[in-house]
């Protein structure tokens, strides 16, 4: 009974203590053992689990310790990184400087300000100059030259531009003094100009009588544009006006001085008188009693050239209010 009872190594129903071979056999199990081939592969079969399950940590763990050390590494630079930069930026606030760094000034604005600047003294200086000038008797009107006169005296001049020695030629009022000398009744413009560093140039230009015509205080002279001007004896040759109210704005008078003006001079000369009711009826007389009918004073160019070649002809009345048959009788 007692040699029954041992059991045989590797058989069901054996006795496995102390048997060292257990664990051998059961991680390679045969086909004819089939009474405990399920614990056993179960068995196994989670220990093979655990086994692929700890390679990996063996394997792997090293890597994912590199890669952690360096997302450390870096993360410890970004840190003090930015702690860097922050305390530059507190430094730079702390003296008064600007985050961002100056630009440089560009040089058209460079130039721009040394001409702003060179203008700006410029002024300044002309400034002073003129104040000077305008001040003091350094330029003075120490003479006064007046052209042009004839029968205006130099005396009438003086007297209507009121102009004293000695003044500032800065503080003179040229246009007002040049409206003075002008209000003289035979000036026809005068012009005023300062001539540094000393002197004041007065120029006139007098009327010139064109026409006379009587009155009961004596003969008028008119200009050219009408200007009754000077109360006194005609010059020779010169020839009357026949109108009923001549002055300036007069129609009449206008078309009658534009026809003597339209006139070659030597047919002026010619004429005694003009008359001129109306500015459709205009007459000429002649120093010899010939007689020119004008008509109107349209065409006037035309009517004068016709006229000089009519007056070529003999004849006592020349006919040239139609310039296209002109006629002699």
């Amino acid at each position: 009974m007692a040699e029954q009872d041992d059991a045989v190594p590797g058989e069901p129903g054996g006795d496995t203590v102390g048997d060292p071979f257990r664990e051998i056999t059961v991680t390679q199990p045969t086909a004819a053992a089939g009474g405990f081939s399920d614990d056993v592969s179960s068995t196994n079969d989670a220990g093979t689990e655990q086994q692929q399950t700890k390679q990996p940590d063996v394997v792997d763990g090293p890597r994912r310790r590199a890669r952690r050390e360096r997302a450390e590494r870096r993360a410890a630079q970004q840190r003090a990184m930015a702690i860097e930069q922050a305390r530059r930026e507190a430094k730079r606030q702390a003296r008064g400087r600007a985050v961002d760094p100056a630009k440089p000034v560009p040089r058209g604005a460079v130039r721009g300000l040394k001409l702003a600047l060179a203008t700006v003294g410029l002024t300044a200086l002309t400034v002073a100059l003129g104040l000077v000038l305008y001040f003091t008797p350094v330029m003075s009107a120490r003479s006064i030259i007046v052209t042009g006169i004839g029968a205006v005296t130099r005396d009438e001049v003086l007297g209507a531009a009121q102009v004293r020695l000695g003044t500032p030629l800065l503080q003179i009022d040229t246009d007002g003094v040049a409206d003075r000398v002008a209000a003289i009744r035979r000036v026809a413009s005068a012009r005023v100009q300062r001539q540094y560093p000393s002197a004041l140039r007065i120029t006139i230009v007098e009327r010139v009588p064109l026409v006379v015509k009587d009155f009961p205080d004596g003969p008028h002279l008119y200009d050219r544009d009408g200007v009754d001007f000077a109360t006194a004896p005609p010059p020779p040759a010169l020839p009357y006006i026949d109108v009923d109210n001549p002055g300036p704005t007069d129609p009449a008078t206008k078309a009658a001085l534009a026809v003597l003006t339209a006139l070659r001079p030597e047919i002026v000369a010619q004429v005694g008188r003009i008359a001129a009711p109306s500015v459709a009826s205009i007459t000429l007389t002649l120093n010899d009693g010939r007689t020119v009918i004008w008509g109107t004073h349209e065409r006037t160019e035309e009517k004068a050239e016709k006229l000089a070649a009519l007056l070529t002809q003999p004849g006592r009345m020349y006919d040239v209010s139609s310039p296209d048959l002109p006629t002699v009788k």
